[in-house]
C-alpha cells in the first residue's frame, strides 16, 4: 500500500503550489486569495524508490464560522485521520500566526508524524522560518514550493517516516477491496462471505478511521477482504463531507488490493459518487468487479436487469470492461458468484499474451482497418510486445507514434480486449516510436 502524505495548513500559505509542484503538473487550483482549495485532491508521486499519495486540503481556519470553512475543517481532519505522513505547511513571509498555533495544536492530537515546512522563503541562508520552532513539532523546513527550492530535503524528511521496502510481505492470498458509497451493504457482503458478524453493521452514528482487514478461506482459497464500510452518517455533518471521506478511504485500499469490488445499492442507484470511485480503481489499474447490492429489494418487471444494464452501460462506460454481479448480501443471493468473479478478473489481468500470437492479432487488425495516414505518408505498425501484467500493458512499435490517432489506438484496445479475453481488468495500449 502507498503510503498517504497530507498538506495541511491556514488558507493560503500555498499548499496548491506545492502540490502542483510535488506533483509534476498543474492539478489543483492556484489562487492568491484564502479559500480556494475546498475538496481533497490526490496525487500519486515518486521519490528515490518510494512512492507515495499526496493529498492536497482546503485550509483550515480555526476560528472561521462560516460554513464553507467548517466544511473545510472537516475535510482536513478526514485527510488527517487517514495519512501516515502530515506535512505541516506555514507561510514564511507573513511569519508564525495566532492561527499556525491552534493548527499545530490540532496536529499534536493526531499522534501522527508531523513536519513543519515553511514555504515562501525564497533566498537560502534565510531566518524567515526560526519562529515556527517556538511551535515545539521538532524541525522546521525552509521551502519556496513557487521556485522549487529545497524540496529535496523535505522529501527525504517524508520518506524517512515510511516503512522499509521489503519484498517477503508477499502473500499468496487474493486481496480484495469492497469500496461504495456509504450504507451500500459493503459490510454485509464481507459478514454474508465469512458466514459470520466479522464486521460491524449499525446504523449508529460514528466512524470506523481504518479499513478492516479479514482473512477468508473459500472453496480451498485463501482471501482478504478489505472492507471500507463503517462510515456513518453523523447528525451534524453534512452527506457531502462523509461521502468526500469514504473517496480517501477507498483510495488507501484500492491502492494495496489485487481486484476492487464496487458495490452499488440497488436501490438508490447510480450516484456521482459511484463514478468517482470506479475512476479511482481506472485510475490505479486495478481489475473490477461491479456488484449491485440488494438486487433483492428492486422492483422486478419484464426488461429490469436490461434495463439496469443500459444505466450501467451509460454512466459507467469507462469501465464498461469490469464484471458484474447481482446480488443480495441480506439473502445471500448470487452471493457464491462473486468470489469467482474477483477471481476471473485477477486471472484476466495477470494473464501474458505470447509475443508472437500479439504480432499476428495485431497484424490481422491492420488488415482488416489500415490506420489513417500521417504528415509523412502511411503509418506503419513494426511490432507489438506485453510489457507487463496488472495490469496487462502492451507496447507497439511504429514509425509516426505521434500520427496514430487515439480513435485507431482504442480500436487495437477493443481488437487485444476480445480477441483474448480481457473481462474485468483494464488495459494499457502504448504507442512508441522504432527507435524508443
Amino acid at each position: 500500500m502507498k503510503p498517504l502524505v497530507a498538506i495541511v495548513g491556514r488558507p493560503n500559505v500555498g499548499k496548491s503550489t506545492l502540490f502542483n509542484r510535488l506533483a509534476g503538473r498543474r492539478i489543483a487550483i492556484v489562487e492568491d486569495s484564502p479559500g480556494v482549495t475546498r475538496d481533497r485532491l490526490y496525487a500519486d508521486c515518486t521519490w528515490g524508490q518510494h512512492a507515495f499519495t499526496l493529498i492536497d486540503t482546503g485550509g483550515i481556519d480555526p476560528y472561521g464560522e462560516s460554513e464553507i470553512f467548517t466544511h473545510m475543517r472537516r475535510q482536513a481532519q478526514a485527510a488527517i485521520d487517514l495519512c501516515d505522513v502530515i506535512l505541516f505547511l506555514c507561510d514564511g513571509q507573513s511569519g508564525l500566526s495566532p492561527d499556525d498555533r491552534a493548527v499545530a495544536d490540532m496536529l499534536r492530537h493526531a499522534r501522527k508524524p508531523v513536519l513543519t515546512v515553511v514555504n515562501k522563503v525564497d533566498r537560502f541562508p534565510s531566518n524567515l522560518h526560526t519562529d515556527f520552532y517556538s511551535l515545539g513539532l521538532g524541525e522546521v523546513h525552509p521551502i519556496s514550493a513557487a521556485n522549487g527550492l529545497n524540496l529535496g530535503d523535505m522529501l527525504d524528511a517524508i520518506i524517512a517516516n515510511f516503512s522499509p521496502i521489503t519484498e517477503t510481505e508477499e502473500n499468496k492470498s487474493l486481496k480484495i477491496a469492497i469500496v461504495g458509497r456509504p450504507n451500500a451493504g459493503k459490510s454485509s457482503i464481507v459478514n454474508a462471505l465469512c458466514g459470520e458478524e466479522r464486521v460491524i453493521v449499525s446504523a449508529l452514528p460514528g466512524t470506523t478511521r481504518d479499513a478492516v482487514d479479514t482473512p477468508l478461506t473459500a472453496d480451498g482459497k485463501d482471501y482478504v477482504l478489505i472492507d471500507t464500510a463503517g462510515i456513518r452518517r453523523k447528525a451534524r455533518i453534512e452527506r457531502a463531507s462523509i461521502e468526500q471521506y469514504s473517496v480517501l478511504r477507498a483510495l488507501a485500499a484500492i491502492s494495496r488490493c489485487d481486484v476492487a469490488v464496487l458495490v452499488i445499492d440497488a436501490c438508490a442507484g447510480l450516484a456521482e459518487q459511484d463514478q468517482k470511485i470506479a475512476g479511482l480503481i481506472l485510475d490505479a489499474g486495478k481489475p473490477c468487479v461491479i456488484a449491485v447490492n440488494k438486487w433483492d429489494a428492486v422492483e422486478k418487471t419484464t426488461g429490469t436487469l436490461e434495463a439496469y444494464e443500459k444505466d450501467l452501460d451509460r454512466e459507467l462506460k469507462f469501465i464498461s470492461w469490469a464484471r458484474r454481479v447481482y446480488i443480495s448480501a441480506i439473502k445471500g443471493q448470487r452471493l457464491k458468484n462473486l468470489l469467482p468473479e474477483c477471481e476471473k478478473a485477477h486471472a484476466a489481468a495477470s494473464f501474458r499474451v505470447p509475443t508472437g500470437v500479439l504480432n499476428d492479432c495485431i497484424g490481422e487488425a491492420v488488415a482488416i482497418t489500415q490506420p489513417p495516414p500521417g504528415p509523412r505518408g502511411r503509418v506503419k505498425i513494426y511490432f507489438s510486445t506485453q510489457a507487463s501484467v496488472c495490469p496487462p500493458t502492451f507496447v507497439i512499435k511504429v514509425n509516426q507514434p505521434e500520427a496514430l490517432h487515439f480513435s485507431y489506438l482504442r480500436y487495437l484496445e477493443n481488437i487485444i480486449r476480445k480477441t483474448f479475453d480481457f473481462d474485468g481488468t483494464p488495459i494499457k495500449v502504448i504507442i512508441r516510436g522504432r527507435e524508443e
